[in-house]
């Protein structure tokens, strides 16, 4: 078992080196996927208590919890890495949001139950060894009604991203360092474990793995080439607006749970959707 600290000490090093992703074609593609997840599966955000389960995005990548909070949500965020949290806090800071953010680890949130009306969780519990726990915060800080949505990397991405991350995690060129993959199935019943709801379940980015580390690498070291990879991300944004079939298999599921209110002793529905 991983201990904190490993975890804090890795995760502390991945925030110090890695470039900002936003304006990345691919990343461009990842942030309109997440604005759509919110438009579709959680309530108007305007007065929504929401969390997120790590704050990568609002340090390097898609600022979608910024988005919310310009849409008037109050904004929650954790990390286990201190220099992530504070990239994420001046990334807040220049688009004139308020983060209340800390540093802490999603096995063991450090809020009241049923503290958030929505949380969303997207690429964070697959990271950990505990990955039941995690699940098991998220449920208990969810107030009754409330939504979350996560997500986990696809075990059956058509592109094969499970093989080729492990692949360059046999030889130490992973970024991201332990991951773990899942079907939509062992996800949903994972859920299901701890007392939540299935009610949609869905994925983001339809994009083979290796060409969204491809736009990704040539947008931080090698911005002349980044024309070459937007355009071959450009057909897979097409697809995914114009054949919403397509959106089941991307790379990362997407399963949206209420945590049902006991009304005498009956599960009831909890906030619509927006």
């Amino acid at each position: 078992m991983t201990g904190w600290s490993d975890y804090r000490d890795f995760w502390a090093g991945v925030g110090e080196r890695f470039p900002d992703l936003a304006g990345a074609a691919s990343t461009r593609y990842y942030s309109d996927n997440e604005r759509r997840l919110f438009a579709e599966h959680f309530p108007p955000l305007e007065g929504l208590r929401i969390l997120k389960t790590d704050l990568w995005d609002e340090a390097k990548n898609t600022r979608i919890l910024a988005w919310a909070a310009r849409q008037g949500a109050g904004a929650y965020g954790i990390d286990i890495s201190e220099p992530t949290a504070i990239r994420a806090r001046e990334s807040f800071r220049r688009e004139t949001a308020v983060l209340r953010g800390a540093v802490a680890d999603v096995r063991s949130l450090p809020f009241r139950d049923a503290s958030f009306d929505a949380i969303y969780s997207m690429g964070t519990i697959e990271h950990f060894d505990e990955t039941e726990r995690a699940v098991e915060e998220i449920a208990r800080v969810l107030k009754p009604g409330g939504r979350a949505i996560v997500g986990v990397p696809n075990r059956h991405d058509p592109f094969l991203r499970p093989l080729f991350a492990a692949a360059l995690q046999a030889v130490g060129l992973y970024g991201y360092g332990y991951e773990k993959s899942y079907s939509r199935r062992a996800l949903r019943r994972m859920l299901e474990r701890t007392g939540l709801d299935v009610v949609a379940e869905t994925a983001i980015l339809f994009i083979p793995g290796w060409l969204r580390m491809l736009d990704l690498a040539c947008h931080s070291w090698c911005r002349p080439l980044s024309w070459m990879t937007g355009a071959l991300v450009r057909p897979f944004v097409f697809l995914d607006r114009h054949v919403p079939a397509v959106r089941r298999h991307g790379y990362l599921l997407a399963t949206v749970v209420v945590k049902p209110v006991q009304q005498d002793g009956r599960r009831e529905a909890g906030l619509p959707a927006g």
